[in-house]
Protein backbone atom coordinates (compact mmCIF):
# COMPACT_ATOMS: atom_id res chain seq x y z
CA UNK A 1 0.00 0.00 0.00
CA UNK A 2 1.41 3.73 -1.08
CA UNK A 3 2.03 6.15 1.36
CA UNK A 4 -0.64 9.23 0.88
CA UNK A 5 -0.38 12.60 1.80
CA UNK A 6 -2.65 15.05 1.13
CA UNK A 7 -1.29 18.22 -1.40
CA UNK A 8 -2.65 20.68 1.95
CA UNK A 9 -0.01 19.01 4.05
CA UNK A 10 3.17 19.91 5.08
CA UNK A 11 6.06 16.87 4.93
CA UNK A 12 9.48 17.92 5.82
CA UNK A 13 11.51 16.00 2.96
CA UNK A 14 14.30 14.47 6.23
CA UNK A 15 10.98 12.83 7.66
CA UNK A 16 10.57 9.07 7.23
CA UNK A 17 7.18 7.94 6.45
CA UNK A 18 6.86 3.75 5.93
CA UNK A 19 4.35 1.96 3.67
CA UNK A 20 0.91 2.76 3.80
CA UNK A 21 1.35 5.94 5.94
CA UNK A 22 -1.49 8.42 5.45
CA UNK A 23 -1.43 11.91 6.26
CA UNK A 24 -4.38 14.18 6.28
CA UNK A 25 -5.34 17.69 5.13
CA UNK A 26 -3.13 20.82 6.51
CA UNK A 27 -1.10 18.41 8.95
CA UNK A 28 3.05 19.03 9.40
CA UNK A 29 5.03 16.50 10.18
CA UNK A 30 8.93 17.32 10.90
CA UNK A 31 12.10 16.79 9.67
CA UNK A 32 12.79 13.92 12.84
CA UNK A 33 9.38 12.44 12.64
CA UNK A 34 9.07 8.44 12.09
CA UNK A 35 5.87 7.16 11.07
CA UNK A 36 5.88 3.11 10.78
CA UNK A 37 3.72 1.25 8.63
CA UNK A 38 0.04 2.23 8.07
CA UNK A 39 0.29 4.93 10.50
CA UNK A 40 -2.78 7.31 9.87
CA UNK A 41 -2.28 10.99 10.65
CA UNK A 42 -6.23 13.14 10.26
CA UNK A 43 -6.42 16.73 8.89
CA UNK A 44 -4.54 19.18 11.08
CA UNK A 45 -2.26 17.57 13.28
CA UNK A 46 1.01 18.65 14.23
CA UNK A 47 4.10 16.05 15.08
CA UNK A 48 7.11 17.76 15.36
CA UNK A 49 10.45 16.77 17.43
CA UNK A 50 12.06 13.11 17.39
CA UNK A 51 9.67 11.43 17.14
CA UNK A 52 7.99 8.07 16.64
CA UNK A 53 5.00 6.56 15.80
CA UNK A 54 4.60 2.52 15.89
CA UNK A 55 2.71 1.03 13.11
CA UNK A 56 -0.80 1.48 12.54
CA UNK A 57 -1.00 4.16 15.21
CA UNK A 58 -3.85 6.67 14.48
CA UNK A 59 -4.01 10.08 15.78
CA UNK A 60 -6.63 12.51 15.02
CA UNK A 61 -7.26 16.27 14.55
CA UNK A 62 -5.49 18.90 16.38
CA UNK A 63 -3.70 16.14 18.45
CA UNK A 64 0.04 18.34 18.74
CA UNK A 65 2.88 15.29 19.12
CA UNK A 66 6.47 16.36 20.06
CA UNK A 67 6.91 19.75 20.86
CA UNK A 68 8.85 21.57 23.37
CA UNK A 69 8.00 20.11 26.77
CA UNK A 70 6.24 22.76 29.70
CA UNK A 71 9.63 22.67 31.70
CA UNK A 72 11.44 25.97 32.32
CA UNK A 73 14.73 24.48 32.05
CA UNK A 74 14.42 22.74 28.77
CA UNK A 75 16.91 24.46 26.25
CA UNK A 76 15.65 22.62 22.99
CA UNK A 77 17.76 19.37 23.91
CA UNK A 78 17.29 16.41 21.30
CA UNK A 79 14.99 14.39 23.39
CA UNK A 80 12.86 11.69 21.94
CA UNK A 81 8.87 11.09 22.60
CA UNK A 82 8.38 7.13 21.19
CA UNK A 83 4.62 6.09 20.62
CA UNK A 84 3.74 2.42 20.19
CA UNK A 85 1.77 0.54 17.91
CA UNK A 86 -1.95 0.63 17.54
CA UNK A 87 -2.36 3.38 19.70
CA UNK A 88 -5.48 5.65 18.72
CA UNK A 89 -4.46 9.41 19.87
CA UNK A 90 -7.58 11.33 20.00
CA UNK A 91 -8.51 15.12 19.01
CA UNK A 92 -6.32 17.34 20.79
CA UNK A 93 -4.10 15.35 22.93
CA UNK A 94 -0.48 16.61 23.89
CA UNK A 95 2.64 14.72 24.48
CA UNK A 96 5.62 15.79 25.21
CA UNK A 97 9.29 14.23 24.98
CA UNK A 98 11.30 14.41 27.34
CA UNK A 99 13.97 16.54 29.20
CA UNK A 100 17.44 16.29 30.62
CA UNK A 101 17.29 15.65 33.91
CA UNK A 102 14.31 13.13 33.19
CA UNK A 103 16.32 10.99 30.44
CA UNK A 104 15.40 12.53 27.60
CA UNK A 105 12.74 9.85 26.62
CA UNK A 106 9.19 10.03 26.94
CA UNK A 107 7.39 6.42 26.00
CA UNK A 108 3.74 5.65 25.30
CA UNK A 109 3.29 1.77 24.80
CA UNK A 110 1.10 -0.47 22.22
CA UNK A 111 -2.57 -0.46 21.85
CA UNK A 112 -2.86 2.79 24.03
CA UNK A 113 -6.34 4.63 23.89
CA UNK A 114 -5.50 8.46 24.51
CA UNK A 115 -8.87 10.02 24.33
CA UNK A 116 -9.99 14.33 23.58
CA UNK A 117 -7.98 16.32 25.56
CA UNK A 118 -5.70 14.03 27.18
CA UNK A 119 -2.26 15.66 28.28
CA UNK A 120 1.37 13.35 28.91
CA UNK A 121 3.66 14.86 30.05
CA UNK A 122 7.51 15.21 29.68
CA UNK A 123 9.84 11.86 31.35
CA UNK A 124 6.38 9.73 31.31
CA UNK A 125 6.57 6.27 30.50
CA UNK A 126 3.30 4.98 29.70
CA UNK A 127 2.97 0.77 29.36
CA UNK A 128 0.54 -1.11 26.92
CA UNK A 129 -3.07 -1.04 27.27
CA UNK A 130 -3.46 1.76 28.74
CA UNK A 131 -6.64 4.10 28.40
CA UNK A 132 -6.63 7.41 29.63
CA UNK A 133 -10.55 9.20 29.62
CA UNK A 134 -10.70 12.85 28.37
CA UNK A 135 -8.88 15.48 29.86
CA UNK A 136 -6.73 13.33 31.71
CA UNK A 137 -3.49 14.73 32.73
CA UNK A 138 -0.21 13.25 33.38
CA UNK A 139 2.41 15.89 34.97
CA UNK A 140 6.49 15.02 34.43
CA UNK A 141 7.84 11.78 34.97
CA UNK A 142 5.05 9.69 35.92
CA UNK A 143 4.99 6.22 35.23
CA UNK A 144 1.46 4.10 34.28
CA UNK A 145 1.25 0.50 34.39
CA UNK A 146 -0.02 -1.98 31.43
CA UNK A 147 -4.00 -2.02 31.72
CA UNK A 148 -4.49 1.13 33.87
CA UNK A 149 -7.15 2.92 33.40
CA UNK A 150 -7.17 6.63 34.29
CA UNK A 151 -10.43 8.76 34.01
CA UNK A 152 -11.78 11.66 32.74
CA UNK A 153 -9.71 14.98 34.38
CA UNK A 154 -8.08 12.99 36.97
CA UNK A 155 -4.82 14.72 37.53
CA UNK A 156 -1.68 12.50 38.15
CA UNK A 157 1.54 14.52 39.76
CA UNK A 158 4.56 14.56 38.96
CA UNK A 159 6.84 11.64 39.68
CA UNK A 160 3.90 9.50 40.71
CA UNK A 161 3.70 5.45 40.03
CA UNK A 162 0.36 4.46 38.65
CA UNK A 163 0.68 0.34 38.80
CA UNK A 164 -0.80 -1.91 36.32
CA UNK A 165 -4.26 -2.64 36.42
CA UNK A 166 -5.13 -0.02 38.16
CA UNK A 167 -8.36 2.34 38.00
CA UNK A 168 -8.57 5.54 38.65
CA UNK A 169 -11.35 7.75 38.74
CA UNK A 170 -12.45 10.84 36.78
CA UNK A 171 -12.12 14.15 38.18
CA UNK A 172 -9.52 12.36 41.55
CA UNK A 173 -6.21 14.62 41.76
CA UNK A 174 -3.08 11.66 42.78
CA UNK A 175 -0.19 12.70 44.13
CA UNK A 176 0.89 8.86 45.82
CA UNK A 177 2.07 6.06 44.14
CA UNK A 178 -1.00 3.56 43.56
CA UNK A 179 -0.50 0.08 43.96
CA UNK A 180 -1.10 -2.81 41.37
CA UNK A 181 -5.19 -3.25 41.01
CA UNK A 182 -5.76 -0.63 43.56
CA UNK A 183 -8.79 1.70 43.08
CA UNK A 184 -8.82 5.31 43.50
CA UNK A 185 -11.88 6.84 44.17
CA UNK A 186 -11.70 10.71 45.86
CA UNK A 187 -11.34 13.85 45.21
CA UNK A 188 -7.70 13.69 46.70
CA UNK A 189 -7.10 9.99 45.76
CA UNK A 190 -7.59 7.47 48.59
CA UNK A 191 -7.75 4.28 47.69
CA UNK A 192 -11.01 2.66 47.25
CA UNK A 193 -10.54 -0.66 46.78
CA UNK A 194 -9.45 -3.42 44.38
CA UNK A 195 -10.26 -3.77 40.55
CA UNK A 196 -11.72 -6.85 40.87
CA UNK A 197 -13.83 -6.33 37.67
CA UNK A 198 -10.63 -5.43 35.84
CA UNK A 199 -8.86 -8.73 37.11
CA UNK A 200 -12.16 -11.02 36.04
CA UNK A 201 -12.34 -9.81 32.93
CA UNK A 202 -8.53 -10.30 32.19
CA UNK A 203 -8.63 -14.13 33.13
CA UNK A 204 -7.31 -14.05 36.92
CA UNK A 205 -7.67 -17.12 38.61
CA UNK A 206 -10.35 -17.11 40.91
CA UNK A 207 -7.76 -18.21 43.90
CA UNK A 208 -5.40 -15.25 42.97
CA UNK A 209 -8.51 -12.81 43.12
CA UNK A 210 -9.24 -14.36 46.57
CA UNK A 211 -5.59 -14.01 48.07
CA UNK A 212 -5.10 -10.25 46.85
CA UNK A 213 -8.26 -9.31 49.06
CA UNK A 214 -7.08 -10.71 52.10
CA UNK A 215 -3.70 -9.51 51.60
CA UNK A 216 -5.13 -5.90 51.20
CA UNK A 217 -7.34 -6.13 53.98
CA UNK A 218 -3.81 -7.02 56.23
CA UNK A 219 -2.37 -3.93 53.94
CA UNK A 220 -5.61 -1.69 55.16
CA UNK A 221 -5.22 -2.40 59.09
CA UNK A 222 -3.15 0.33 59.83
CA UNK A 223 -3.83 -0.03 63.60
CA UNK A 224 -2.57 -3.64 63.83
CA UNK A 225 1.41 -3.76 63.63
CA UNK A 226 3.61 -1.69 61.95
CA UNK A 227 3.57 -1.36 58.63
CA UNK A 228 6.47 -3.03 57.42
CA UNK A 229 5.29 -6.06 59.79
CA UNK A 230 2.06 -6.50 58.02
CA UNK A 231 3.93 -6.69 54.46
CA UNK A 232 6.20 -9.74 56.44
CA UNK A 233 2.69 -11.29 57.35
CA UNK A 234 1.08 -10.82 53.64
CA UNK A 235 4.64 -12.22 52.52
CA UNK A 236 4.47 -15.15 54.99
CA UNK A 237 0.54 -16.22 54.21
CA UNK A 238 0.12 -14.86 50.36
CA UNK A 239 3.64 -14.54 48.92
CA UNK A 240 2.94 -17.50 46.04
CA UNK A 241 0.44 -15.95 44.58
CA UNK A 242 1.56 -13.91 41.47
CA UNK A 243 -0.84 -11.02 42.14
CA UNK A 244 0.75 -10.22 45.49
CA UNK A 245 4.07 -10.46 44.69
CA UNK A 246 3.48 -7.87 42.19
CA UNK A 247 2.21 -5.55 44.59
CA UNK A 248 4.85 -6.58 47.18
CA UNK A 249 7.70 -5.93 44.32
CA UNK A 250 5.94 -2.67 43.81
CA UNK A 251 5.90 -1.59 47.25
CA UNK A 252 9.56 -2.86 47.92
CA UNK A 253 10.75 -0.82 44.91
CA UNK A 254 11.05 2.17 46.53
CA UNK A 255 9.93 1.85 50.35
CA UNK A 256 10.10 5.35 50.98
CA UNK A 257 7.74 6.53 49.13
CA UNK A 258 4.22 7.26 50.42
CA UNK A 259 1.68 5.20 49.12
CA UNK A 260 -2.23 6.28 48.36
CA UNK A 261 -4.07 4.14 50.95
CA UNK A 262 -8.01 4.18 51.96
CA UNK A 263 -9.55 6.25 54.09
CA UNK A 264 -10.50 5.25 57.96
CA UNK A 265 -13.60 4.06 56.86
CA UNK A 266 -11.58 1.17 54.45
CA UNK A 267 -14.09 -1.98 55.97
CA UNK A 268 -17.50 0.15 54.44
CA UNK A 269 -15.48 1.30 51.39
CA UNK A 270 -14.45 -2.66 50.46
CA UNK A 271 -18.13 -4.41 51.07
CA UNK A 272 -18.88 -1.59 49.29
CA UNK A 273 -16.48 -2.23 46.62
CA UNK A 274 -17.38 -5.91 46.77
CA UNK A 275 -21.02 -5.45 46.47
CA UNK A 276 -20.73 -3.91 43.47
CA UNK A 277 -18.55 -6.27 41.90
CA UNK A 278 -20.90 -9.11 42.76
CA UNK A 279 -23.69 -6.98 41.03
CA UNK A 280 -21.76 -6.09 38.42
CA UNK A 281 -20.57 -9.74 37.39
CA UNK A 282 -24.50 -11.33 38.20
Amino acid sequence: MSTQIHPTAIVAQEAKLADGVCVGAYSIIGPNVVLNENVKIHPHVVIEGHTTLGARTEVFPFAVLGLAPQNAHYKGEPSTLEIGEACTIREHATIHPGTEKGGMRTTVGNHCYIMIGVHIGHDCHVGNFVTMANNATLGGHVTVGDYANIGGLAAIHQFVRIGPFAMISGTAGVNEDVIPFGTVMAMRGKLGGLNIIGMKRRGFARQDIHDLRNAYKLLAKDQVGTFSERLQKINSLYGECNPVKELLAFIEQYPERALCLPTEDWEYELEESEEKTRATVV
